[in-house]
């Protein structure tokens, strides 16, 4: 932490379904007949909104008097600045914490969970009630912190975004992409032209997510990695093989300072991490991106 700046709490959150609905219905009773109608209770996603409410007013109430405060919505992320001496508190499912985690520099997250239970609780293994006993802890710098690697897209301008999940590389619609994949690794440098819905490269906490979908048809493929492990796992989603593109090189994992590199041979190519498109680079014809281990950017406190 600054030793000038007293740190800096940023409560990172996203909108409930009740609060989706009222902006979409206007009113509850709009909100109760949309879900009415649909087999479902507006009882039980007031709930749902009420139990948001409350962690995130036991997160307010934990933070010290004299520390700075600042709060932000899932949706505002890619527009707003971290500094090195803030303190991250994601209220709400695991998938906010992978949202956030592009974001950072190694600045602690604490994750809480505001439905447990409901929550797999893999990222967000807080409640509200423990903040208030965590906080001095992370700022004086003794709370436990588990490190997890992220992966790392580097375009070949210098532009550059990381997934704490994965990394998806193809067209923006999912659409067929063209490319040339480059995989540097085992000493054995591979190469091919591919036709396919795109590239997946994830890191050990996204391999129980999409990477995990997608492994189930590999029974060949490698298995990925854990975790904290700087390491990543990568799949070819539905190689289609023709006259001039293969289907040889569809899966495979990536250690240390291994890499995968996709060269554009169609437009249309994008880029984007954890299943944010709107956050994304785009690839022009003949650009290059290259895929690998970004160790140690989360920075996880532990309860």
């Amino acid at each position: 932490m600054s030793a000038t700046l007293t740190p800096r709490v940023v409560v990172v959150r996203r909108r409930s379904e009740l609060e989706e609905l009222l902006a979409r219905h206007g009113t509850r009773a709009a909100a109760q007949w949309y879900l009415r109608a649909r087999g479902r209770d507006l009882a039980e996603v007031v709930d749902r909104h009420e139990a948001l409410q409350a962690a995130l007013t036991a997160v307010g109430a934990a933070v010290p008097a004299d520390w700075r405060r600042g709060t932000v919505d899932r949706d505002d992320l890619p527009r707003f600045l971290f500094g090195p001496e803030d303190v991250i508190v994601a209220v709400g499912p695991d998938g906010l914490v992978a949202n956030v985690a592009k974001y950072l520099t190694g600045q602690p997250v604490v994750g809480v969970d505001p439905e447990p239970g409901r929550n797999a609780g893999v990222l967000v293994r807080c409640t509200g009630d423990q903040v208030a006993g965590l906080l001095p802890a992370v700022a004086a710098g003794a709370a436990p912190l588990r490190h997890r690697a992220m992966v790392r897209a580097t375009l070949d301008d210098g532009q550059e975004l990381v997934g704490l999940n994965e990394v998806y590389v193809g067209h923006a619609s999912h659409q067929s992409a063209r490319y040339l994949l480059d995989v540097a690794g085992d000493g054995r440098p591979r190469r091919e032209r591919q036709s396919s819905s795109g590239v997946v490269v994830g890191t050990g906490t996204g391999a129980t997510g999409w990477c995990a979908s997608i492994a189930r048809d590999r029974a060949a493929a490698a298995p990925p990695p854990a975790p904290e492990e700087p390491a990543l796992c990568w799949y070819v989603r539905e190689a289609w093989p023709s006259p001039v593109t293969g289907v040889e090189l569809v899966a495979g994992r990536l250690d240390g300072t291994d890499a995968l590199e996709l060269t554009a041979e169609s437009d249309g190519l994008v880029a984007f991490a954890d299943g944010l498109e709107a956050d994304r680079l785009a690839l022009r014809w003949g650009q290059r991106v290259r895929l690998d281990v970004a160790p140690g950017r989360l920075a996880l406190v532990e309860p």
